[in-house]
């Protein structure tokens, strides 16, 4: 790290109460720097030597996904603090120079463009390229969010030519790590769309958002049916059968944040077109209808979902209502639904 990196890293603790990522840290029931009482056996002691590591490391867990959620949320000022509480920590976990630092870099990166500071996030991403270039087996998964805060970096300096170049290098990494349809690969999507659309090049644009609709929409229904047959399997539980737990895969917060932001964006963009698309406009409603159920914002997911249904009925093709009406009908099954 540098020194405007650690001269940064002091001031921004200070003010991490105000992201609230302080008190978090600080209600942990054991200090992370606490050493082991000399008393102890020295058996206890061995056994006992990786848990303020382990605390560290839950810290920077801690840290690392609220200021991931700060940034899909907008609030970028906020997501410094605990992005600077990653770095420190990762710092005394890995040292100065570990892979492991990249993340919390990128994510000071990407809280300083959101505030307009592209010079110190040009340094952040220095910091990050250069721990990237000294480890020749970097993985892929890492290298696409450098990649796509590169990206970002450009675009938000006009330099669109250099940032399509970056997300294309993010997607194809992302793609070949999570999959091609992968909603990791779907935020290069989507961030190239918003390029191509400053651009006005709106078929391009289009398109892609097509495809970060079609991946979020597929992940969302697959999350439904999961939750559905959760719910089917513990109704149908007899005290006499063996507990067989279906496995369920939650959405972390970030996650959330970044579908909220992502499909919202989307669908303001497919509302606002001087060329309606109701076919396209209902997906995006009926992927958020889908999201907002999960999340359990019940009113939210009744409003898109009836506004998904009303579109689709206007149209010749509609395959989707069958859909569409078995969701509203999980909604409305609530016990707090009120219309």
């Amino acid at each position: 790290m540098d020194v405007t990196g650690r001269r940064l890293l002091d001031a921004e603790r200070q003010e991490a109460g105000r992201a609230g990522t302080h008190g978090k840290v600080c209600r942990l029931p054991v200090p992370v720097r606490a050493s082991l009482p000399w008393l102890v056996p020295e058996e206890e002691r061995t056994r006992g030597a990786g848990q303020p590591v382990k605390r560290q490391k839950y810290i920077i867990d801690l840290t690392y996904s609220t200021a991931q959620k700060f940034l899909w949320d907008g609030k970028h000022e906020k997501a410094m603090p605990a992005a600077l509480h990653a770095l420190h920590f990762s710092t005394e976990v890995y040292g100065s120079s570990s892979v492991q630092l990249v993340p919390a870099y990128l994510l000071l990166a990407e809280a300083c463009i959101g505030v307009g500071h592209h010079l110190q996030a040009s340094k952040y991403l220095s910091q990050a390229q250069w721990i990237v270039l000294r480890t020749p087996d970097c993985s892929a998964a890492v290298r696409h969010r450098l990649h796509r805060s590169l990206g970002l970096l450009c675009a938000a300096e006009g330099n669109f030519e250099q940032a399509l170049h970056h997300l294309a290098n993010d997607i194809y990494l992302a793609s070949s790590t999570f999959g091609l349809k992968s909603i990791e690969a779907s935020g290069g999507c989507f961030h190239m769309a918003n390029v191509f659309f400053r651009q006005n090049k709106m078929d391009i644009a289009d398109s892609l958002y097509a495809e970060v609709t079609d991946i979020w929409h597929a992940f969302l229904m697959k999350s439904v049916q999961t939750q559905e047959q959760i719910h089917k399997s513990r109704a149908e539980k007899s005290p006499f059968t063996e507990d067989k737990e279906v496995r369920e895969d939650n959405m972390t917060e970030a996650q959330q944040a970044e579908a909220i932001q992502v499909l919202n964006a989307v669908l303001g963009i497919r509302e606002q077109a001087p060329k309606q698309q109701p076919g396209k406009t209902a997906r995006v409603l009926h992927a958020l209808a889908m999201l907002y159920y999960l999340i359990m914002d019940v009113s939210k997911a009744y409003e898109m979902g009836t506004k998904a249904f009303d579109l689709l009925k206007q149209l010749p093709q509609q395959e989707s209502l069958e859909a569409i009406g078995h969701l509203l009908k999980l909604i409305n099954s609530k016990p707090f639904y009120t219309k």
